[in-house]
């Protein structure tokens, strides 16, 4: 897959797809909102917070394989194979706010 897609496959799921399912199916998770989910996706997909190792827009700067890690972890974390909070406490331990 042309890495153009699996951008917007990852921007799809972050934008749409995981705050709808945050609002309805899956309120368990700790974030509901469009920037968090790629947030978490992004750190982790960098190994730290993300805009250290990507120039902005990230969308715009990711490598074919950091594309589809995104999406793949995206995917883990709507089936229940990634834990969110974890990640999400992860995330916000690389950026001192946990």
């Amino acid at each position: 897959m042309r890495t153009a897609d699996l951008v917007s496959q990852y921007m799809v799921l972050t934008k749409e797809i995981m705050p709808h399912l945050a609002r309805t199916s899956h309120k368990h998770w700790p974030v509901r909102n469009d920037h968090c989910f790629q947030r978490i996706v992004l750190d982790a997909v960098c190994g730290g917070v993300w805009y250290d190792h990507l120039l902005r827009p990230a969308y715009k700067n990711l490598t074919h394989d950091q594309a589809a890690n995104a999406v793949d972890l995206c995917n883990d974390i709507i089936s229940g194979d990634s834990d969110l909070v974890v990640l999400n406490r992860r995330s916000l331990k690389w950026r001192g706010k946990c």
